[in-house]
């Protein structure tokens, strides 16, 4: 099953069977999956049967979901794929040139004429039997494919002594075939690569403390795993001991290693590369984040875009339309025009050859599939055709901010000592001794920003709401709000201005006082993204819009808007707030995106034409509410999903007119001009390698702006910045 075209014919002979409650297509891996009762099932593969396919199970535990198989369009991939196939093409080519030498040097003298005609007999039946097999079914069901039309030609060209010519182009088409085939299946197999990524073993503790080495299929939830420099992360799981870089590029797209310690997360097809780590299994083998891209991508190949479904409609219309016109040419011809009868079923013959839509039919899904590809590779996880073709159009762009322009966790971003007499390294220390005994994220961020030893500290409290106390060298210290302060008296007009200051750019601040007043202050704020600017910058540059909404204050969601170079803003914004301003901007701008990572954000997703979702701190239910998921929360992956969808389309318009426009002037050359089956086929199976070469263009590597190399005229390689 290849295309829609095979598609179809399975689905209207699984119509007749009473009991399926739903059938679900994976073209990609060729498959169909039946949901009706176990009796039901038999009767099923029956009707495939009788359709012309020959259907294999598949285990649903399989990594390879692709079983090789014939299929009723001339795609027999398994006879091909294998060495004897291709020795057997081989000697069908030898063949076919054998009979075109003979007929060339001997002509029709009596005797060569009859070895001429058992030559070329035996290369159309080394290179076409499944052809004319399938093809002969075809015809009895009544439906045109390129096996009916291929045995009608080569028949017809046969029967009326054109032998050499059919011997060679039933040869051609066959090793044609099997090229497309093979370059075809390098699109269908591109996200099969990712399932080789998680190492099929892990090397989990046990019970007594020792290590064994286990089928990772098998390893269940809060397992501890351990994973040596250089080897694959084979789950999803949360560091407990170590640290090391990893290479998270097969996951999430990221082309440098990301530093990993106790705590931090870790995804099944990564690479641990410096140091080992032991990790608490969070996500068996079927539920890994690998999983889910490689599932999510695969639901995304079995969706066909609309310029796919175009083509499938058009295709369906237009090979019926030129068997038509080959049949009046045959009938009609002589009668009206000085051609004989053999010319006339020759022109006829010639057309039919050329009327194959395989190159049409195979320009899209080739296109689509090498796109949603290129994109997994780079952390974009598309859901669809649809949205990838969608992309193009977007005109604006809704953020939300925290997570997504912003980090989504607190830092120290500025801090200042207001007593003059105070020694700044000292009043640091004081403040790391107070702060590292908090839970609170901000106390946590203004001890990570610090990174200063402690000292001891006697009496500690936690003041909830407030702050900590606690007494260090003798003297009693607070560290806390400015509610806090006003409590104990230590506020003043200079104080609360500063504190103004600082919050008007979207600052928390925490003062450290002694008994003496407020001796210090630390401003903490969750920090823009360094990718952010750049990705805002990118959008402006294609056109689209940037607008921010978030739950934040006003004040706070204007200063982070302007840092980041995006005009417009809206705070204050509860989840139904947000649904509504996107309403409002498609109404004003048209096609609308949102980017969110948070439960709030999930009902802006779903509204909004196109949802990206961060996926690496993103929530399942944004993720699932999303179109799009960004593995990595770069936010420069979305003017990348928007380029992409622009050079798809460019691929896709360029794929159909090399398809038409090449099938248009043979056709033209076979009712005027000069042309022979020969060009026939190279027409009609040129047109095809070219698309399928055209749309796998689409798998190079994407390579960001922010990392083109720039070569000065003085030849030094420079990386731009």
């Amino acid at each position: 099953m290849d295309c829609a075209v095979e598609e179809s014919d399975i689905r209207r002979a699984l119509d007749k069977v009473a009991g399926i409650k739903s059938l679900n297509f994976q073209l990609g891996a060729r498959t169909v999956a039946i949901n009706a009762p176990a009796d039901v099932i038999p009767l099923a593969v029956k009707a495939i049967k009788a359709a012309g396919y020959e259907p294999s199970p598949v285990l649903a535990e399989s990594k390879d979901q692709s079983t090789p198989h014939a299929d009723d369009d001339g795609h027999d991939h398994s006879s091909h794929e294998g060495g004897t196939g291709v020795l057997r093409l081989a000697a069908a080519l030898v063949f076919a040139i054998g009979a075109e030498a003979l007929h060339y040097f001997a002509g029709d003298a009596s005797g060569m004429k009859y070895v001429g005609l058992a030559i070329a007999a035996i290369a159309i039946w080394l290179s076409g039997v499944e052809t004319y097999t399938k093809g002969i079914k075809a015809l009895i069901r009544g439906r045109l494919n390129i096996n009916a039309l291929m045995s009608v030609a080569v028949t017809g060209a046969f029967v009326i002594g054109q032998w050499p010519e059919a011997a060679m182009v039933m040869a051609l088409y066959a090793i044609a075939e099997l090229i497309e085939a093979r370059a075809a299946d390098r699109a269908r197999n591109a996200i099969k690569g990712l399932v080789a990524l998680a190492p099929e073993e892990a090397d989990v503790q046990q019970a007594d403390r020792s290590w064994k080495t286990v089928p990772s299929a098998g390893v269940a939830l809060d397992a501890i795993v351990r994973i040596k420099p250089g080897e694959r992360v084979p789950l999803d799981g949360v560091v407990t001991e170590g640290r090391s870089a990893v290479n998270q590029a097969p996951v999430t797209g990221e082309s440098l290693p990301v530093d990993r310690g106790v705590g931090d997360p870790v995804y099944a097809g990564t690479i641990n590369e410096t140091s080992e780590l032991q990790f608490r299994v969070t996500g068996i083998a079927t539920n890994t984040t690998l999983a889910r891209i490689i599932h999510a991508v695969e639901e995304a190949q079995g969706t066909r875009a609309p310029t796919q479904r175009f083509v499938d409609r058009f295709a369906a219309i237009y090979t019926p339309s030129v068997f038509v016109l080959a049949l009046a040419v045959a009938v009609l011809m002589p009668w009206l025009t000085d051609a004989t009868w053999l010319e006339a079923i020759y022109k006829a013959l010639v057309l039919l050859v050329v009327a194959c839509p395989c190159a049409l039919v195979i320009s899209t899904p080739v296109t689509v599939v090498s796109a949603l590809a290129a994109g997994a590779r780079r952390g974009i996880l598309i859901k669809g055709g649809t949205y990838l073709e969608e992309a193009r159009n977007l005109k604006a762009i809704a953020l939300d901010k925290t997570g997504t322009i912003t980090e989504g966790k607190p830092k120290l971003v500025d801090w200042m000592v207001l007593r003059s007499d105070a020694d700044k390294e000292k009043v640091g220390r004081i403040a790391m001794s107070l702060a590292e005994r908090s839970d609170h994220p901000v106390s946590k961020a203004i001890a990570q920003g610090l990174g200063l030893p402690n000292q001891n500290v006697e009496g500690f409290t936690a003041l909830p709401g407030r702050g900590t106390q606690g007494t260090i060298d003798g003297r009693d210290h607070v560290l806390g709000n400015h509610r806090l302060m006003q409590e104990r008296n230590h506020s003043n007009a200079d104080i609360a201005a500063r504190l103004a200051t600082h919050e008007q750019q979207g600052r928390t601040v925490t003062l450290l006082a002694d008994e003496g007043g407020v001796i210090a202050l630390f401003a903490v704020a969750d920090t823009i993204k360094e990718s952010s600017r750049q990705a805002i910058a990118e959008l402006k540059a294609l056109g689209v819009t940037p607008i921010m909404l978030t739950g934040d204050n006003t004040a706070t969601a204007k200063t982070i808007a302007a840092e980041a170079g995006i005009d417009e803003s809206q705070g204050n914004l509860l989840p139904e707030d947000k649904l509504t301003e996107i309403k409002a901007l498609q109404k004003r701008f048209g096609a609308t995106a949102m980017t969110g990572d948070g439960i709030n954000d999930a009902p802006a997703l779903a509204q909004a034409d196109i949802g990206f979702a961060m996926g690496a701190m993103g929530t399942d239910i944004a993720m699932e509410a999303a179109d799009v998921v960004v593995m990595n929360d770069d936010l420069r992956r979305i003017p990348e999903t928007i380029r992409l969808s622009r050079k798809t389309h460019t691929v896709l318009l360029q794929n159909i007119s090399l398809a038409l426009g090449i099938k248009a002037v043979f056709m033209v050359l076979a009712l005027f001009g000069t042309a022979t089956m020969w060009m026939a086929v190279f027409a009609d199976m040129g047109a095809t390698l070219l698309v399928v070469a055209n749309g796998l263009r689409l798998m190079k590597p994407m390579v960001d702006p922010a990392e083109r190399i720039k070569r000065p005229a003085d030849g030094r390689t420079v990386r731009a910045a």
